[in-house]
């Protein structure tokens, strides 16, 4: 196959949805962070309650996850991708007619599980869909949607905040959901899983407790908890780190060069997501994994450190591509491990769970940053990056990997 030249309809087709579905995902997760200054200030939140809402979210991917990587793996990948997408979008809505902070947490909370039933159910779509030889750079084109979806979300907050406020950001998350139409319309299900969807009633977990499975999950768990615990409390916390003035631990830009230092951002992260893919199919996901989390590990710091506004717009791309490109890797190197009759149940459980483990990391970097400042709490963020560099050695390389 001539990489792009000989796509096939499926193949584009799936591609398209779980990109879309991931794109309006980040879209509507990323517009908390950008307008939690405003919450906290209209809600009267101190920054370790606006770190908690967003764990809380989080940990709500989590249970989302796994529920609908079950789900997929009776019913179908679209129909559970589909419904995740309806779930994230309204309740994103919902979060603009929030009249305090308890009415706010209910619907970040149901968002979170749509949020994390997308990830499952649009990676597992792609993954069966697409041949062994380019599935790495089909998840990886897919997760790069994340950054194009987080620069929407700027854009989005750049024309509509200063106008309408917050409540009507929030208003703009309910778009994702038009998408459900054309899925619904032109995506089809995996022939791998339609020649076994007769035996998928007896899916069972147990077969996940089978000893090279579990020891596999077990490590993809681990490690995701950690690449993730570095990510969430580097990138939900980074938007404030421009922003908030030098007194109370910020670089004090303004909204417009926020803006722009984040869209400058946002293209690192969708270079780092995309090119995974094509470094993962030619030198093996594995060692392209680990090492974009130890070059992350080293730019953290150095990031978190830095006060002149010039360095930080250029550390800032490198930090995106490396601290966020990782995770084309994991959709990959997961998918490539399981059987097919659980492979969505085995994805959602060992990201979303190493998602839930991770939703403390808002949280924890909101407290450290009262104290000691934000730059100051990335250096946890550091270790874990370098944590989940070991524990993915643990792991097989699956390059080439035909799917069962």
């Amino acid at each position: 196959m001539e990489w792009p030249r000989d796509v096939t309809p499926a193949e584009r087709s799936s591609l398209v949805a779980g990109g879309l579905g991931w794109m309006l995902d980040a879209m509507d997760v990323m517009l908390y962070s950008l307008v939690v200054a405003h919450l906290m200030s209209d809600l009267g939140m101190a920054k370790g309650t606006a770190g908690a809402l967003n764990s809380l979210t989080l940990l709500a991917s989590a249970l989302g996850g796994v529920a609908f990587g079950f789900v997929a793996d009776r019913v179908g990948r679209t129909r559970a991708l589909m419904v995740s997408i309806l779930v994230y979008s309204l309740a994103s809505g919902a979060c603009g007619l929030s009249r305090t902070v308890f009415e706010l947490a209910a619907c970040r909370l149901v968002l979170g599980l749509g949020m994390g039933g997308e990830w499952t159910t649009g990676a597992a779509l792609i993954a069966e869909t697409w041949r062994p030889e380019h599935r790495g750079k089909a998840l990886g084109l897919m997760q790069s949607t994340w950054a194009i979806g987080e620069m929407l979300a700027v854009g989005v907050v750049a024309l509509v905040l200063p106008r309408f406020g917050w409540r009507a950001v929030f208003f703009a998350g309910v778009l994702p959901a038009l998408v459900v139409f054309w899925i619904r319309r032109r995506v089809p299900e995996p022939e791998i899983w339609l020649r076994q969807k007769p035996s998928t009633s007896t899916a069972s977990l147990r077969i996940l407790w089978r000893p090279d499975l579990r020891r596999h999950g077990l490590v993809a768990t681990a490690m995701n908890a950690c690449a993730m615990f570095g990510y969430w409390g580097l990138f939900t916390w980074i938007p404030a780190y421009l922003s908030l003035p030098v007194e109370q631990g910020g670089r004090g830009l303004d909204l417009m060069k926020t803006t722009a230092w984040l869209l400058i951002m946002g293209i690192g992260k969708w270079l780092g997501y995309a090119l995974f893919g094509f470094f993962g199919d030619s030198l093996g996901r594995r060692f392209t994994y680990v090492s974009y989390l130890l070059v992350a590990a080293a730019l953290v710091p150095l990031y978190g450190v830095t006060r002149t506004p010039a360095w930080l717009l250029m550390l800032g791309p490198l930090v995106a591509f490396f601290g966020t490109g990782f995770f084309s890797g994991f959709s990959a190197i997961v998918s490539e491990l399981f059987p097919t009759p659980v492979r969505a149940t085995a994805m959602g459980l060992s990201y979303n769970v190493g998602r839930g483990i991770s939703a403390a990391a808002p949280a924890v970097v909101g407290v450290l940053a009262d104290r000691f400042g934000l730059g100051s709490a990335f250096f946890l963020q550091a270790a874990a990056f370098f944590a989940a560099a070991l524990l993915a050695l643990a792991l097989p390389e699956t390059k080439g990997r035909r799917l069962d």
